[in-house]
């Protein structure tokens, strides 16, 4: 059995006419084309669905019991077709992103602002969360995708780089390394550092001792904390100073700290767009991933 869609259209739309004439007009077909898609489908059905007459045509019993399921059939599909149209122009959709707390407590934010300006109608819903939780929730299809540090590769996630920053150390603004433009890890030695657990300091002191300067280099903190809004908050209480991206400088600012860039070595760090691999994204997701590929 072989049912075409021209062919239900074709039943729906003389069914409700009841007129060979007004329905191939209103299909822009002829009245033999209808007439040709009409007899197709019956034979296909083995089922007489019109009685004909010279005067008039009308539903047989068959007919009336099968109209209700194909007219609906074809408003299921107009509503998948509408769907799918507004999908595609960006007016309805969701996106999920994940991203540390850092970001999102700074960048991201901004960037979903601009985002629904132009998109009002799409919903972005972001997953604050720790760093090493992000690649997690892209696996696990919790999000779109997410946004994070590098991390080990994996065949399961797919990157796409997204930004590439130097270190600044924070401080504040009456503490005598302030005055200088920029500073070296040389200098940092014997201060008193807040630094972030886990992968952010193993990180950092593998990164600083690869460097010519590694010798001489030695990260001890004097605080390891969770996350970069306790540091902050420890700077600005005078308990020693911490190391961040530059991207935190609104955060920054609100406690009333300084950032200087680092060098001798100046050490970058790389943040991605992470996916789960061999899966496109909707359209208002990659609109979104999009977005953020220009703001940074």
């Amino acid at each position: 059995m072989n049912i075409s869609l021209r062919q239900l259209r074709a039943f729906v739309e003389l069914a409700k006419t009841q007129s060979f004439t007004v329905a191939a007009q209103n299909l822009f077909i002829t009245q033999s084309a209808l007439s040709s898609l009409i007899k197709q489908m019956e034979r296909s059905l083995g089922l007489q669905l019109f009685d004909r007459s010279t005067r008039r045509v009308q539903l047989s019993d068959v007919g009336k019991d099968l109209y209700p399921l194909v007219d609906k059939i074809l408003s299921d599909l107009g509503n998948v077709l509408d769907e799918a149209a507004s999908l595609k122009a960006l007016k309805k959709g969701i996106v999920r992103i994940a991203a540390p707390q850092l970001l999102s407590s700074t960048v991201i934010p901004t960037v979903i602002a601009q985002f629904h300006q132009h998109y009002p109608d799409i919903q972005v819903q972001l997953y604050d969360c720790g760093v090493e939780q992000v690649a997690n929730k892209v696996l696990a299809a919790e999000v779109d995708f997410g946004v994070g540090p590098e991390r080990d590769s994996s065949v399961e996630i797919q990157s796409t780089l997204l930004f590439e920053s130097p270190f600044h150390v924070v401080l504040p603004p009456q503490h005598p390394l302030a005055q200088a433009d920029r500073l070296s890890w040389q200098q940092l030695q014997g201060q008193a550092l807040i630094l972030l657990q886990g992968q952010f300091t193993k990180r950092l002191s593998g990164d600083l001792d690869s460097t010519e300067y590694g010798p001489e280099l030695n990260l001890k903190p004097a605080h390891l904390v969770s996350f970069m809004s306790t540091a902050l908050s420890m700077v600005h209480a005078g308990l020693g100073l911490t190391v961040c991206m530059p991207y935190a400088r609104p955060l920054v600012e609100r406690y009333g700290l300084v950032m200087r860039p680092i060098n001798n070595p100046a050490v970058y760090r790389r943040f991605y767009i992470y996916e789960r691999s061999a899966r496109t994204l909707a359209p208002a997701a990659t609109a979104f991933k999009n977005r953020l590929l220009e703001a940074f």
